[in-house]
């Protein structure tokens, strides 16, 4: 049966939260353990290919990860989604496209992880035949994944993989709170503790899920740790009197980190401490059965709780926030001469540049939150007639006072039109338009704007300090850089702007939130575009 105006896809019922541990991996290190990655791709219904979906933190120095960071999928009662969890091992001289890294796989269905006993499901993690494709025969960056015949035993297994699923309320509340402790127990030898939280959330069958890991405080039984923010459906999923218990743990280099204590509570019993502070007594089980005198091991003061909501992308466009779309196009001469087939920039009468498609994928999208459809568009890294001057922030159109271009067909037409008329050259440089569209931003307080830079390159950053210096800066202004990478370069620094892992730093000065989205062409074309 179908329906007059409604899509060929049902809309989710819900949205399901998985939660990923391993157990037992592979010891891949010479002198220490794996620091394990797991990566979920998901299967295309039309294609079969498998599309990356997202990935985990990774976790220093264990072969039994219980990963903080979750995937969000939206679930169709109706059909199978396929999933693939892929685990690999990773370090800061290896990326995930060597095969040396890989650690095993599964595959299951999306109503596999939400009908098991729980909704949770344990699988064994193996060696494949070959090596898993993101794409039909290569990975985002273009790398050729071969046999493993030479370095692995197919169907080998590889530890297990365990894998939670639970719906999302709609709860959309940010908490931030900050914490300390006092006293905690000595751990190291030579010196005092190093200690840490972890954040878990209780499950109907008794487990808990974790939820978060606070940073490491060295050498102190008093530490105090840095404010942080959580959704409060990561904490408790919108049941107020949900137990939150916290472990507080002593670090340890090799991974093996020391079990100091814990206490319990729940986000009713934190909220209250916007008044007031609140004081837990640290128990280790183990020491109270030991010891007749025991006490605690510690106490951890929560010194400030406060709740804001979070507004998405549609509730700002919804209460009227308009949209300005800026496009930054790089015009260095790493691409190529734009005349050769070889060049990213090539101008073939029979299909778009790879430069051309990122901007029709990217922009394509973003442009029907515009409303006027007029988008400033530059290029930077090129030589302009007819002095021969560099520039790092050119009007496509050659206009200084009006960049603006006519939708997005207009800044293709601008695009190709300087192709024939400025000269590829160098170096790259983001900073100048990352701080034009920055200018602009700062003037808008009241929330009645929003700025999008598309940056569109083939590689390497040749001002990288200055672009950190002009992403911190931004990071507090209404303003999102996208960042697409084309071409067969490897994009280090690109995902070093991206702030998933770890946020954007210069001179000490953290940015206030991650501004910028560093996305493949391949990625692009697949784009689901937020703020």
């Amino acid at each position: 049966m179908s329906l007059s105006g409604v899509s060929e896809r049902s809309v989710p019922a819900t949205k399901i939260e998985i939660t990923v541990s391993c157990r037992n991996l592979l010891d891949l290190d010479t002198f220490s353990k794996s620091d394990p990655m797991v990566v979920l791709y998901t299967q295309s219904r039309a294609s079969q290919e498998w599309r990356e979906f997202g990935r985990t933190e990774v976790i220093d120095n264990t072969l039994n990860p219980d990963f903080v960071r979750k995937f969000v999928l939206d679930y169709f009662f109706e059909e199978k989604q396929n999933l693939r969890f892929d685990a690999y091992n990773v370090d800061s001289k290896t990326n995930i496209s060597k095969p040396k890294d890989f650690l095993g796989q599964t595959f299951l269905a999306l109503g596999e992880v939400i009908g098991g006993q729980g909704s949770r499901v344990e699988r064994p993690l193996t060696q494949p035949q070959s090596l898993p494709l993101s794409g039909a025969t290569q990975d985002r960056r273009g790398h050729i994944w071969r046999t493993l015949s030479k370095w692995g035993v197919p169907g080998k297994k590889c530890g297990t993989i365990l894998l939670t699923a639970e719906e999302l309320s709609n709860c959309r509340d940010i908490a931030t709170m900050q914490l300390c402790a006092n006293k905690l127990d000595k751990k190291d030898f030579f010196g005092k503790s190093d200690p840490f939280l972890v954040f878990y959330r209780s499950n109907e069958d008794g487990t808990f899920t974790i939820c978060h890991k606070t940073e490491v405080v060295k050498n102190t039984l008093n530490p105090v740790w840095q404010p942080f923010s959580i959704p409060v459906r990561a904490l408790c999923n919108g049941d107020y009197d949900r137990t939150v218990k916290i472990d507080v743990y002593d670090w340890d280099r090799d991974g093996s980190h020391d079990f100091i204590g814990e206490f319990t509570t729940s986000y009713r019993e934190l909220s209250k401490a916007q008044n007031q502070f609140t004081v837990y007594e640290v128990l280790n089980p183990r020491k109270k059965c030991k010891k007749k005198k025991y006490v605690n091991s510690g106490t951890v003061t929560l010194l400030s709780f406060s709740v804001d909501s979070e507004f998405t992308f549609v509730d700002y466009i919804k209460g009227g926030t308009q949209l300005n779309f800026t496009v930054a196009i790089d015009f260095t001469a790493s691409n190529g001469n734009p005349l050769q087939p070889t060049s990213l920039h090539y101008m073939s009468p029979y299909q778009l540049s790879a430069y051309a498609m990122a901007l029709k994928a990217v922009g394509e999208i973003i442009q029907d939150y515009d409303s006027d459809k007029l988008f400033p568009a530059y290029g930077f890294g090129a030589k302009l007639p007819p002095e021969g001057r560099i520039s790092h922030q050119f009007p496509l159109n050659n206009n200084d006072e009006d960049p603006n271009c006519a939708g997005i067909e207009g800044v293709l037409e601008s695009y190709l039109e300087s192709l024939r008329t400025v000269q590829l050259y160098g170096p790259t440089y983001f900073a100048p338009v990352i701080n034009q569209v920055a200018r602009a931003a700062a003037k808008i307080s009241d929330g009645s704007q929003y700025y999008v830079l598309l940056i569109i390159t083939d590689g390497v950053i040749s001002d990288m300090t200055q672009t950190k210096e002009a992403i911190v800066s931004a990071s507090s202004l209404p303003m999102s850089i996208i960042i697409v990478g084309v071409g067969p370069a490897m994009f280090e620094a690109m995902e070093e702007l991206d702030g998933d892992d770890v946020r954007v730093s210069f001179r000490g000065r953290y940015a206030e939130r991650d501004i910028v989205q560093g996305l493949s062409l391949e990625d692009a074309a697949l784009i689901h575009v937020s703020f």
